[in-house]
């Protein structure tokens, strides 16, 4: 019997990082919790699309954000 449940993802590229909610699969497999391969293909385009630069496109998933140093 497998259940799912909601978690958020932060996708890092480049000074963007995207928060993204996935659903991870739980099993009685040793490899759980995981991501659907579908899941999976969502985080790495928006990844893709955070590297082009493509903000537009990578917001469509989930929140987007500009990292910003902090001189100490």
């Amino acid at each position: 019997m497998s259940m799912q449940r909601q978690c958020t993802k932060l996708v890092y590229e480049g000074e963007y990082v995207a928060e993204i909610t996935v659903t991870l699969i739980e099993d009685e497999s040793g490899w759980s919790p995981y991501l659907s391969v579908e899941e999976a293909a969502r985080l790495d385009a928006v990844r893709a699309a955070l590297r082009k630069g493509d903000l537009a496109e990578a917001s469509k998933e989930g929140h987007v954000y500009k990292l910003t140093p902090v001189a100490v």
